[in-house]
């Protein structure tokens, strides 16, 4: 089921913001083709390319390309405590941190994933070199990780950072500090819905893991409530990054939205679209959990009326995803296409080109 809904014209004016399919294009490499299939259809169409990540692959980038700045590379720990160089981005006195980086999932072998023992420390590290640059405001995406230590590591590496020979209370530097993660995650630290039970058997747990691990991360938040006088571990966002973000809200007071909505309020999108005819987001994948706060419905809901076209690499679940008020949905691979084939780069970049390109050409119905 495809419907149009958007009346094309010679100067239209089209906003591209695709997140990166996973595996195969960064967002920008899908926006330059979406670009080319725009242009290809009408060449004297206006094209604005957004690009886009919802705190997991490619949020620095992204950020980089919406604000510029200046990346600050740094050898830290990777989760098995082994150097690694890490990147984060910084602007005036702002820093963006993408946890990726530090403890990601693509740092490890399949043989290596371990979350009994991986550690969010590196994280940590470059959140201490960031705030050591004085800045006032740290936002972190949340995606990606091959952590479920509940933030553990992190906050050991402040405590070694800032107060060697102390306790966490001890430190002073993070108190002007104000933190943001970035995560379209709601799942809270603990229980069948939290980090361990959702999220660790795809880091290498077995189901006796997962036990432990929900185990280790309640018995942590109950001890850090008894200090606080407060719990934050089921707050939505808490379960993110194997309860990274669980750490940051109780422990560094974090503020949790979803990545998208920082990037789209950085590059000031209510203004972009204000005079826009028409919107090209997309995913790898797209069905009914696109619509549990993923990234294209982070598009649609702020693209003002303005007619939202999805794309993606699959589609299932069609219908529902035109009542949550798609224009179009539209799979860019042709049936029987094989997936090794359809994840070739070049192939990923033709299919998009030509989806959208049919997009651009259609009339009104």
């Amino acid at each position: 089921m495809e419907t149009i809904i958007v009346s094309l014209h010679a100067e239209m004016k089209v906003i591209v913001a695709i997140d990166s399919f996973k595996g195969c294009l960064t967002s920008e490499e899908a926006n330059q083709a979406a670009a080319q299939g725009i242009e290809s259809a009408c060449r004297s169409a206006q094209v604005v390319q957004v690009p886009v990540s919802d705190g997991g692959e490619g949020f620095l980038q992204a950020f980089h390309a919406a604000l510029g700045g200046e990346y600050v590379r740094r050898v830290v720990s990777d989760p098995l405590l082994r150097p690694v160089t890490a990147s984060y981005l910084l602007r005036g006195d702002m820093a963006v941190i993408e946890m990726a980086q530090a403890g990601g999932l693509t740092l490890l072998s399949p043989d290596e994933r371990n979350p009994l023992v991986a550690t969010s420390y590196g994280v940590g590290q470059l959140v201490a070199d960031a705030v050591r640059h004085g800045v006032a405001h740290v936002i972190v995406g949340l995606g990606g990780s091959a952590t479920s230590d509940a933030g553990m590591g992190m906050l050991r590496a402040l405590i070694d950072a800032f107060a060697p020979h102390g306790r966490w209370d001890d430190i002073q530097s993070l108190s002007s500090v104000r933190f943001t993660i970035a995560t379209d995650v709601r799942n809270p630290l603990c229980g069948q819905n939290g980090a361990a039970h959702v999220f660790a058997p795809q880091k290498g747990a077995s189901p006796e893991d997962v036990l432990l691990l929900d185990q280790r991360a309640r018995k942590f938040a109950q001890v850090s409530a008894r200090h606080f006088g407060f719990d934050r571990s089921q707050q939505e966002g808490a379960g993110a990054a194997g309860g990274l973000g669980y750490a940051f809200m109780q422990y560094l007071n974090a503020s949790c939205r979803p990545g998208i909505d920082l990037l789209l309020d950085a590059v000031n999108y209510s203004e972009i679209v204000r005079d826009a005819d028409l919107v090209i987001t997309g995913e790898g994948s797209a069905d009914r959990q696109t619509l549990m706060g993923k990234l294209p419905m982070g598009i649609l809901h702020q693209s003002k009326g303005v007619p939202v076209c999805l794309i993606a690499g699959s589609v299932s679940d069609y219908d529902d995803l035109l009542r949550a008020g798609f224009a179009q949905v539209r799979c860019i691979n042709p049936p029987g296409l094989p997936l090794e084939e359809a994840m070739r780069k070049s192939t990923a970049q033709q299919n998009i080109r030509q989806a959208v390109a049919a997009i651009c050409s259609c009339k009104a119905t």
